[in-house]
């Protein structure tokens, strides 16, 4: 077999990880942990379907493409809940870390540009990372907004601390931020999120 090739199985194969890294959200209807593939694959499709509502007209296939990779690197780093204040604090580092062991299993190239993929969404800067950050934040929120805000109520997180969150969803997309504030209000009213 040809090394190229090599390469690019051995980094199919060590991605299959991705499965095994569950994350705080549960699944629709009151499920299991969802794990990192399943959050990748479904924002993904979601950014298909709600491209519409970008702020700014964006490459589809660039926006799911950074969509399927932004949690690859979670194989070694580990999951970090969204409102853990520790652990947010050496996120960067430790995803920095496993971005450079993981992507160095593929061809230099191919190594190089999902790097700058994954650079790119993780600096905010274009209508693609920006809407692809949509989808990221909107995803787990409409999993627990169908579970009544169980994760919020297990994990005590604050109104605040969604909204402070979810205000870069506003950068992707208004619209979607429309839906989620009306989604963020509901669960206040019930206290499913503290004030």
């Amino acid at each position: 077999m040809d090394e190229r090739l090599k390469k690019q199985l051995n980094f199919v194969l060590e991605i299959d990880k991705e499965k095994n890294i569950f994350r705080q959200t549960h699944l629709s209807g009151h499920g299991r942990n969802e794990n990192d593939a399943e959050h990748a694959w479904h924002m993904a499709i979601m950014a298909y379907l709600l491209q519409e509502y970008a702020n700014e007209p964006v490459d589809i296939a660039k926006v799911m493409l950074m969509c399927l990779i932004h949690d690859i690197v979670e194989i070694e780093a580990g999951d970090t809940y969204a409102y853990d204040e520790e652990n947010l604090k050496t996120q960067k580092a430790r995803e920095d870390l496993a971005k450079e062991k993981l992507y160095s299993l593929l061809p230099e190239d191919q190594k190089l540009a999902l790097i700058k993929l994954f650079d790119e969404f993780e600096a905010y800067e274009t209508p693609e990372a920006r809407f692809a950050h949509s989808m990221d934040n909107l995803q787990p929120l409409l999993l627990n907004h169908s579970n009544d805000g169980g994760d919020w109520r297990e994990h005590q997180v604050s109104a605040s601390q969604v909204y402070g969150r979810q205000s870069k969803t506003r950068l992707g997309s208004e619209t979607l931020f429309q839906v989620v504030d009306g989604i963020l209000k509901e669960h206040i009213r019930r206290g499913n999120l503290i004030e």
